[in-house]
């Protein structure tokens, strides 16, 4: 496939995690948040990520983002495009997942998609249909109770049929263990979206370079890991991979269990923490002002403000508040936060969760960036296009060791 490699992403950490499995692929990589103008100017790129924020909207509003997004990057001659959803499938009966693949079909008339959200080395595998969170069935793992789309199914197939009318095949891994012309020539005899098991980083190369022709692939981070794979150029030559430094902070709305260790571990460790109770101060400005007034008395580096919780604390703010108007208190008031710790010095922002990262990148005006090194696998530093920003870290809620946001957000 010739071209640029384009990549729609539903959430802003997604985006971040497809766009540093390009970037490991040897891609020289540029992802932007939100649709960028036509005039925008670009660094030299191989592959170039769009960060949405569509993956728990109303279906035809995603599909609405998606296809902008979709049309900018045709205009930059994408020859590829690559829909990017989450390792655990996040979505609902309604979608959305395969309303945005329906659309993207339509406009690029592949023969088949071929899709799967296997990414190894964050513990997701697909065998026989079915999706395991390391190894444990989704329906079984912690994402049964994720506040805004509980996944209490397992099996893909079955969970993308009630979300489209385009029809879903199988295939399973005794032939992915039969090798690269066996699975051709399944994939071959099938249409619609072709959801294909795969359990190590292997068997998502060989699905990459099967893909590698497509108009249009989908799945997680892992099976764009295998695309780039499939088109590295050895002369492409990387910017510079050392970490970010300066004056740090951690932004945490994530209610992910992995990300309650990571913030447990910063208070463990004596890190100067803010809690936000949107149910105690309703007013997200004068949350925000809170914060930052706390933040002022500060000598310690490396702050956290959270909103993080358990599920059970998470339910009693939603029942006080209701979802929305909870999510709104909060999101508002981290975006005003960030903009008040940039204003004050800080140069690192870590941000964990995809709303919270998607509130963060919103308030602060950041169009886009260079995507640089890793801190953690499938979360690289972004370095901004635009001056006097800082470097961002957005930190999907299920990734990371439990020391990524001290080590992160550390001298």
């Amino acid at each position: 496939m010739t071209g640029v490699l384009g990549a729609i992403a539903d959430d802003f950490t997604g985006a971040t995690d497809v766009a540093v499995a390009f970037r490991r692929g040897g891609l020289r990589t540029v992802l932007f948040f939100g649709v960028p103008p036509e005039g925008e100017v670009t660094p030299p790129h191989d592959a170039i990520v769009i960060a949405l924020k569509s993956r728990a909207i109303a279906a035809a509003e995603a599909v609405s983002m998606s296809m902008r997004a979709l049309r900018w990057l045709r205009n930059r001659k994408a020859g590829q495009i690559y829909f990017k959803y989450c390792s655990t499938f996040d979505s609902t009966p309604r979608g959305n997942i395969g309303p945005v693949l329906d659309a993207l079909s339509r406009a690029l008339s592949p023969a088949r998609v071929l899709t799967t959200p296997s990414s190894p080395e964050h513990g997701r595998t697909q065998y026989q249909g079915h999706l395991f969170v390391g190894d444990t069935l989704l329906a079984e793992s912690p994402m049964r109770d994720h506040p805004a789309t509980p996944m209490t199914d397992s099996h893909l197939p079955r969970l993308l049929r009630e979300q489209t009318t385009t029809p879903v095949a199988l295939v399973t891994h005794d032939i992915l263990r039969r090798g690269e012309t066996a699975v051709r020539e399944a994939i071959d005899g099938k249409s619609g979206y072709v959801l294909v098991d795969a359990l190590t980083e292997e068997d998502l190369r060989l699905l990459g370079r099967i893909a590698a022709d497509s108009p249009l692939v989908a799945g997680a981070a892992g099976l764009a890991a295998g695309l780039a794979a499939a088109r590295a150029s050895t002369t492409t030559t990387l910017t510079d991979t050392s970490p970010p430094t300066g004056p740090a902070a951690v932004l945490s709305g994530s209610c992910s269990a992995r990300t309650l260790e990571q913030v447990a571990v910063m208070k463990r460790l004596g890190r100067p923490a803010h809690r936000l109770d949107p149910v105690a101060t309703p007013d997200p400005d004068a949350l925000a002002a809170g914060a930052l007034a706390w933040y002022d008395t500060l000598t310690e580096p490396g702050p956290l403000v959270y909103s993080s919780s358990s599920p059970a604390d998470l339910r009693r703010t939603q029942q006080e508040l209701g979802v929305s108007r909870a999510a709104e208190i909060l999101e508002k008031a981290t975006g005003l936060i960030a903009v008040g710790l940039v204003e004050r010095g800080v140069r690192r922002l870590v941000a964990a969760g995809g709303e919270t990262s998607g509130a963060v990148v919103t308030a602060l005006g950041v169009r886009g960036g260079v995507i640089g090194a890793e801190a953690a696998p499938g979360v690289p530093w972004i370095h901004p296009v635009e001056d006097r920003q800082p470097a961002l870290l957005l930190k999907s809620g299920n990734f990371g060791d439990p020391d990524l946001l001290a080590t992160a957000s550390g001298s």
